[in-house]
């Protein structure tokens, strides 16, 4: 099939990879402008873009799916299907009509739990046990058109999103390829998603990434792997802001009052509702991130801090 690809970040750009290598015509690659990024604010091309460049392909950036000189060149292409891995932009009725075999998304859930940005970022927030991912036919809806293939991954009890997102993006690239191979067959017949089980997985900010030690350890524990790598679970240490990375709850010891330090030599313990934890690494504003005893012992804490 001849197949124009729109995503934009590192998850995109692997399936982007598999398309080229499997028996489809990637004609075109859409992603979202170059943009300024990072602490220095350079302006960067997105993953996919870069290996749109790498492999010759062409490019397609427009500042809104709905400009008439974008849908004029996407019709122009004349694909039979546009596969779409995490764009970031809602799609207009208009372009979702161009393809002859529509638009088939990648999302890493299983729908229609987690229709949204943050599917797997929610999945390990919530402590859920199994997710996947699905491929499905975009429609004006927020990933609510008919099924066409799934794939379920385990989730392990020390997972972070960014863990468990690179396992879905590597496996659910092969799930994409083989469903526009079914699609290009005549062989797959579209599923409506089902009408119970439909939860929401809206983009998490940097105010919810702020841990509550009146938690219980084991919300504080999903929150914090569920914010790693982006945007970073953090809390606060008199006026400073310290990110906060995986850390371990400690059922074999005694609880201290929430939110309560107590920093050793070799660990840093915190209160919760529950069992304590012990910090894993620590990440001061404008510092690197170091293991939390190391970033104890440059403070020279007086062993009464507490974190809020």
């Amino acid at each position: 099939m001849r197949l124009v690809f729109a995503g934009t970040p590192d998850v995109a750009a692997i399936s982007l990879r598999a398309l080229v290598d499997s028996r489809h015509d990637v004609a075109a690659v859409i992603t979202r402008p170059d943009a300024a990024r990072g602490r220095g604010r350079a302006v960067a091309r997105s993953a996919v873009a870069e290996v749109a460049e790498e492999y010759g392909l062409r490019l397609l950036q427009p500042e809104s799916p709905r400009s008439t000189e974008f849908l004029g060149e996407l019709a122009a292409l004349e694909p039979d299907c546009c596969p779409v891995v995490a764009y970031g932009n809602l799609l207009p009725a208009a372009a979702l009509d161009i393809p002859r075999l529509g638009w088939v998304n990648l999302h890493f859930s299983l729908l229609p739990a987690w229709r949204g940005a943050a599917p797997v970022q929610w999945a390990v927030r919530q402590g859920d046990d199994l997710t996947g991912a699905t491929t499905f036919l975009l429609d004006e809806g927020m990933d609510t058109g008919p099924i066409l293939g799934t794939m379920t991954e385990r989730i392990r009890a020390d997972d972070t999103a960014g863990d468990l997102l690179l396992r879905l993006a590597h496996a659910g690239s092969g799930l994409l390829v083989s469903t526009l191979d079914a699609l290009e067959d005549g062989t797959l017949n579209p599923v409506p998603q089902a009408s119970a089980g439909i939860s929401h997985a809206p983009k998490i900010s940097v105010d919810d990434a702020r841990v509550a030690w009146t938690d219980p350890a084991i919300g504080i524990d999903r929150l914090i792997r569920s914010c790693t790598p982006a945007p970073g679970a953090w809390t606060t240490l008199g006026d400073e802001r310290v990110k906060l990375g995986p850390l371990q709850v400690r059922d074999d010891l005694e609880n201290v009052p929430a939110g309560s330090m107590h920093a050793g030599k070799s660990a840093v313990i915190v209160g919760t509702a529950t069992s304590p934890v012990e910090l894993g690494t620590v990440q001061a504003v404008g510092k690197r991130p170091m293991p939390a005893a190391d970033w104890a012992r440059g403070l020279r804490l007086a062993g009464d801090e507490v974190f809020s």
